[in-house]
């Protein structure tokens, strides 16, 4: 192995270079495993495997830290943090990217729109490419183009047995289905390549009002949903943000909600078509009451990635997700009686709309290549001690049981915030299928604590 503090060193705790790998995103799940080493070619990869069989340590791999409240523990495990050289390329021609793992969506935006492409992307610019990918995937774009995932082209991943494979549909084809959506603990990715598509513009950007008129504006909104085109994915979220700088003043004063999204004008379209169907949407809610702030606008799709106030730092962050059937006058009531609160200690609670394309099965998909649900649910709130991150879980244990009337047991993998709560994207026969192809790649186990979801390990 590589000399401490040369590129591609193991580091044990206590070491900067450990510090610079093991950082998350979400600060409420710090990660601590036994080692730690950043990865920044193919051979060190393969270096840090070796040196993690040597020393009888399981293998887990991380890029940006989002997810790293479904990590599992790693007492017992090296991790592998992911920063492998290269850029963003882009073949117009074929309409697909290539990215290194560790790449960012922010990244591949840019790099897209000089061709007048876009990606499936994710709402923001932060995100690591790959997991992003491998576990499905839910864009503001994805009502038009489906689960991201199934964008996927090719995996370059380094097994347990240090071999680099390029896994496409002709190149074991069972591997890259398992890949896409299966859960993980196959290798470390080092590269995807996954295909764009036409995206001069949008109409985007987010609303918001006062939570007096919410009932009036859900009602709206869910009937919308009903019939809306695949061009547009919209979420709505009631909001208690905290007085902090770079969110508005109008938007601390109390319980907002608030509608984002994005329509997109399909090539070859006229543009205001997207605008008539944006104004579709926007005119009866701005009737029912004027926003405090409205920003929606015709747009470039890099402006898609500015409109959820993601945050930009790393933040610790806990909160729940389910994904609702079509839900009725008695579950947008039982909705807003658990969500609006002025006390309530969660910064967000909201539904993505789901259905058009998300919920057609891709004949050419892998393991995940859908969603049947209506709805994506999530929430989230900010903890700052003890007390405040067990009043966060009491809320959303709260808002889970009220639900339950329209919870499909099933889940967005790249949406879920807690390992106790199962993941629910995949039926018993399709785990079985992706753990008999897992076992054939690492036979011996040194990727099985990568396992997204422990009930099929």
């Amino acid at each position: 192995m590589t000399a401490v503090g040369a590129p591609g060193a193991v580091a044990r705790p206590g070491d900067p270079a450990y510090a610079a790998a093991t950082g998350v995103f979400n600060l409420h799940a710090p990660v601590r495993p036994a080692a730690a080493t950043t990865a920044h070619t193919v051979d060190e990869v393969r270096a840090a495997i070796r040196h993690a069989r040597t020393e009888g340590l399981e293998v887990r791999v991380h890029a940006t830290g989002h997810a790293s409240t479904t990590a599992a523990p790693m007492d017992h495990a090296l991790l592998i943090r992911t920063r492998l050289a290269g850029g963003v390329e882009i073949d117009t021609a074929r309409r697909v990217a290539r990215v290194p793992a560790g790449t960012q969506w922010g990244d591949v935006v840019t790099a897209a729109a000089g061709s007048g492409l876009a990606a499936a992307h994710g709402s923001s610019p932060l995100v690591g490419v790959v997991g992003y990918l491998l576990r499905g995937g839910l864009s503001f774009y994805g009502r038009y183009t489906g689960l991201a995932v199934n964008s996927l082209r090719a995996v370059e991943l380094v097994t347990a047995d240090g071999e680099l494979r390029r896994v496409d549909a002709a190149t074991d084809p069972e591997l890259f289905w398992a890949l896409r959506g299966g859960g993980g603990g196959f290798g470390v990715v080092t590269a995807v390549e996954f295909a764009l598509f036409p995206a001069a513009t949008v109409v985007t950007g987010a609303s918001f009002w006062p939570v007096t008129h919410a009932a009036r504006l859900l009602d709206h909104w869910l009937a919308w949903t009903r019939q809306a085109p695949w061009t547009a994915t919209t979420s709505l979220r009631v909001l208690n943000m905290p007085a902090v700088p770079g969110v508005p003043p109008e938007l601390t004063g109390g319980p907002v909600l608030t509608l984002d999204g994005a329509v997109l004008a399909e090539p070859g379209a006229d543009p205001a078509t997207a605008q008539q169907q944006a104004d579709d949407l926007l005119g009866p809610l701005r009737a029912v009451a004027e926003p405090v702030l409205d920003n929606w606008q015709v747009a470039t799709p890099a402006t898609v990635l500015e409109v959820h106030l993601e945050p930009s730092d790393p933040v610790p962050v806990v909160g729940d997700h389910l994904l609702l059937g079509e839900l009725d006058a008695d579950a947008a009531a039982t909705f807003l009686e658990a969500t609006v609160d002025p006390d309530s200690p969660l910064v967000a609670a909201g539904l993505r709309q789901l259905g058009g394309r998300l919920a057609v099965p891709d004949p050419a998909g892998g393991a995940l290549s859908h969603l049947t649900a209506a709805y994506a649910y999530t929430a989230a709130g900010v903890p700052v001690d003890q007390d405040s991150t067990a009043a966060i879980t009491a809320r959303c244990a709260q808002i889970r049981a009220a639900l339950t009337p329209w919870d499909t047991g099933r889940t967005a993998p790249t949406f879920v915030e807690n390992r106790e709560h199962p993941q629910g994207h995949l039926d018993p026969v399709q785990a079985d299928r992706v753990d008999r192809t897992r076992i054939r790649v690492d036979p011996t186990g040194l990727f099985r604590g990568d396992v997204l979801d422990p009930a099929y390990r």
